[in-house]
This record gives structure tokens, C-alpha cells and sequence, in this order.
């Protein structure tokens, strides 16, 4: 089930926010009330789950067990608790490798052998949507038992509730245990969160519906023609639109996420803070999937020995990371050349680009698009040759086989107006003045009004039938 979806937000959402909020009214101890309200974000996360199929259900209540057995194991034992850890840790992995890489694995060796596609006689795995997500926020709570951040916690119900919370389950962000533990037992809540929660999911359905959905379908139209010969107008368009569909896509998820966490009480923590902003790709990476580059950096980068172990080291770290960010996101050697695309530029910039680049910030920042916008050519692509093949149609000139302006249309080009404005440059100049003013009533009651807009907008977009997919789901 989509947060963008008609039935997610006509039924499923209303549904939950009327009930946790009349649970939350019961005439009991606060202690009482969370714990039913708790049972009941279970049960309704668990159905969100299993309305895209029941079968994957039983993969997370596997995951959850497994988990919170190790947790468990890990808090009652000294003389074991490494056991315990690796144990927990390789049956993670394993499951996510299974099914995620299983079918890369296979085709690998039909193709070194020179064998017909599925020659060895296995069936295709389904990617489960979210595993991605989910196993990470579990390895990262039996991590931290392990190290003593966080205490086991010894009810299977409430942990399960961690692990498959629906608003952030199959997209993120990944939230580490440490940061909610708390919030599961003694959620404050208000009106101005309440607000808040509110507002910020209305915004993000309108970056996710009205902007990624429009250049997402020209994405997807350009995609599908011959790239070899594209020229450079349509592959222009192309990698501007994607650059902007896929920011405003899982952003737009992410704000989604944040907002309904706000209205049952819950804060997580950001996941995006204008990554095309940066004036380097060491910035956009500490800008982009926030949540993603933190627990790699604290889950392997630092244990790897992070900069403290002398320059050689540190470049190895990085390579290390980079290309386990891009296995993460997908099984496909695309994927694994976008991770070793960045680790290249990061380990560039960390051995002496990144100085001149502080120096000069405009030059930073137009370097660093370029950089991204690039990148994610290799990240859409279907192979690597068609990456490339793409990407020389910038360098194509004359006319095109294919002309840009039959993807032209006020519709597109009102998204991309909108999808470069408020990536940023809006935020960076209107920001302070909005602090300032932003209690005043004119600017609440327009607030109000955009908000609205928004809203009907987006609802009435998907109600017309309009294409509507999530990019992120497939990681």
C-alpha cells in the first residue's frame, strides 16, 4: 500500500488517526493507554504490510523474532554475547542477500558459463517491498544491545512495533531503536505537532504526487526509446527530470513518513536537507538519505577504523562503504558501479579536491550537480552500457531521432520550475523571512490555504488515474 495511494488515504489513514486518538482519550493510566494504542499501531501496520501480500508478512515476523531473540541472548550472556551478535547479524544478512541477490547470483553464473537465462532451473525470487529498510533498523538494535547504547527490549509485542511501524516501514527513514525507545512508552503530543504532522505530510504528498509523478512519466517515456540514439536535448531533459523526480519522490515519502509519525506522537529524525544545495559530494552525502549515511557510518564506517587509521586506510574505508551503499540499493551492476562512482569522488575530494572546492562555492555546487545528476543516470539505467549509451547522447549533436518537444507540456514544465525553485534555492532565500513571520495570521492562513491546495490537488491527480509508482520501493 502506497502512503500516496486513494485507499491509504481515504480509508487506511483516517481509520488509524481516529482510533489512536480515542484510545489515546480511554479513561485510563497513561501507562495503559499507550500499551492498547501500541497493540493497535501493531495490528494496523502489520495489515498495511500484508495488503500487498500476506506471504511477505511472515518474512517480517521472522525477522522480529530472530531479532528479538538476539537482543535477548545478547543482554543475558557475557561470555557469548559475540556469538550472539555475528549469529543474529549473518541470519540478517543472509535473508536480505537471499532475497535480494539471489536472482543476480544465478544469472551471473549462467551468463559466465554461457548458459540460456534460467538454464539452472530456479525460480525467480520476489523482492519482499521494505526488506531493505527493515533488516537495517533490526541489525542496528541487536548492534547497539550489543554495545550497550540501548537496553533489550523484553516485550516481543513493542519491539515488533519498531521494527514494522507503517509510516516509515517500507521506505524509511531507518530509524535506530535508540532514537524511539522512549517514544513507544511516553509519546508527547499537541495540537501545534498535531499541525505540524499535518502540514508537513500535506507538502510531502505534493512533492511526491504533483512534481515526481509529472517528470516521472516523461522519465519513464524517454527511457524506453532507444538511447543509442537520443541527441542531446531529449538526454538533457532526461537527466534533469530524473535528478529532480527521484529528490522529490522519496523525499516526498520521507516528509509523508515524518508528518504521520507527528500525529501519532512519534519524532523522527530528518532524512533530507536540500542535497542539491551541496557544494561538494561529501555535502551530499551528509544531506542525502540522511538516515541511510548515518548508519552506515556508524555500523561500518567507524568500526572499519573510520579516519583514524592513517590515509591509506581511510580511502579503503570509504571504497568499503560506498560500494556497500550501492549493493544496498540494488541487485544490479548498476548499482555497483553508481557506489564506486561515488567512492571515487569522495576519496578524490577527501585527498585534495575537496579544499578547493571550500574555497569556491558556486563552482562547488555546479561541480556537484553535475557529479549527481550523472550518477543517477547509472542509478536508472538497465545496464551499464545503456548508462553510457545515455549519457552520449549529451555529447550528440544535430537533430534528434527523437525530439524533446513531444514530452514538452505546460504540466512538465510547471514541475520542473517548481522542482528546481524549491529543491532549495526558495528555502535559501525566503527561509529566514518565513522564521520571522511564519506566526503571523496572514501567513498561517496562507499556509493554510497552500496546504489545502495541495492536497486537493494531489487527491484529485489520483483520482484522474495519474501514474503513480515509488522508486524506492524497489530497494
Amino acid at each position: 500500500m502506497l502512503l500516496s495511494s486513494l485507499v491509504f488515504l481515504w480509508v487506511f489513514l483516517p481509520i488509524v488517526l481516529i482510533v489512536d486518538f480515542l484510545l489515546g482519550r480511554l479513561p485510563f493510566s497513561r501507562k495503559n493507554v499507550n500499551k492498547l494504542r501500541n497493540r493497535f499501531l501493531l495490528i494496523a501496520s502489520l495489515v498495511f504490510y500484508a495488503w500487498g501480500g500476506v506471504y511477505y508478512l511472515f518474512l517480517m515476523l521472522s525477522i522480529i523474532v530472530i531479532n528479538y531473540i538476539g537482543g535477548i541472548l545478547i543482554s543475558k550472556t557475557d561470555e557469548h554475547r559475540i556469538d550472539c551478535l555475528v549469529c543474529t547479524v549473518t541470519l540478517n544478512i543472509g535473508i536480505l542477500v537471499y532475497f535480494k541477490y539471489f536472482n543476480l547470483i544465478i544469472s551471473t553464473i549462467e551468463g559466465i558459463a554461457k548458459m540460456e537465462r534460467g538454464a539452472l532451473g530456479f525460480t525467480e525470487v520476489v523482492l519482499p517491498i521494505g526488506i531493505s529498510f527493515y533488516i537495517f533498523q533490526a541489525m542496528s538494535y541487536v548492534i547497539d544491545v550489543y554495545r550497550d547504547k540501548t537496553e533489550a527490549q523484553k516485550n516481543i509485542l513493542d519491539f515488533g512495533l519498531y521494527v514494522s511501524l507503517f509510516p516509515q516501514l517500507i521506505a524509511g527513514p531507518i530509524v535506530q531503536y535508540k532514537d524511539i525507545d522512549e517514544q513507544l512508552y511516553m509519546r508527547e503530543e499537541s495540537m501545534e505537532t498535531y499541525v505540524s504532522g499535518i502540514k508537513r505530510f500535506c507538502y510531502g504528498l505534493g512533492k511526491k504526487v504533483i512534481i515526481a509523478n509529472t517528470l516521472g512519466d516523461v522519465v519513464d517515456q524517454i527511457w524506453k526509446l532507444n538511447v543509442g540514439s537520443i541527441g542531446w536535448g531529449i538526454a538533457l531533459l532526461g537527466a534533469i527530470s530524473y535528478t529532480l523526480q527521484i529528490y522529490y519522490d522519496f523525499s516526498g515519502y520521507s516528509d509523508m513518513a515524518i508528518g504521520i509519525g507527528r500525529m501519532l506522537g512519534f519524532s523522527f529524525k530528518e532524512n533530507f536537507n536540500y542535497p542539491y544545495l551541496s557544494g561538494s559530494v561529501r555535502e551530499f552525502w551528509r544531506r542525502w538519505h540522511i538516515s541511510l549515511s548515518s548508519w552506515f557510518r556508524e555500523y561500518v564506517y567507524i568500526p572499519l577504523g573510520g579516519s583514524r587509521a592513517g590515509q591509506f586506510r581511510t580511502y579503503v574505508n570509504l571504497f568499503i562503504v560506498f560500494l556497500l551503499t550501492g549493493i544496498w540499493h540494488g541487485a544490479n551492476y548498476t548499482f555497483f558501479f553508481w557506489g564506486l562512482y561515488y567512492a571515487f569522488f569522495i576519496i578524490l575530494e577527501r585527498a585534495w579536491l575537496g579544499k578547493y572546492l571550500d574555497k569556491n562555492r558556486i563552482l562547488g555546487r555546479i561541480y556537484t550537480i553535475i557529479i549527481v545528476s550523472v550518477g543517477w543516470v547509472f542509478f536508472r539505467a538497465d545496464s551499464i552500457t545503456d548508462a553510457f549509451s545515455f549519457l552520449g547522447g549529451l555529447f550528440r549533436a544535430g537533430i534528434d531521432d527523437y525530439s524533446a518537444l513531444q514530452f514538452f507540456s505546460m504540466k512538465l514544465l510547471l514541475a520542473l520550475i517548481f522542482g528546481i525553485l524549491l529543491g532549495g534555492l526558495l528555502q535559501s532565500l525566503l527561509g529566514k523571512a518565513y522564521e520571522n513571520y511564519k506566526d503571523k495570521t496572514a501567513v498561517r492562513i496562507a499556509d493554510l490555504v497552500i496546504q489545502m491546495a495541495i492536497l486537493v490537488c494531489s487527491i484529485t491527480m489520483l483520482m484522474s488515474g495519474t501514474y503513480n509508482p515509488f522508486i524506492y520501493f524497489q530497494f
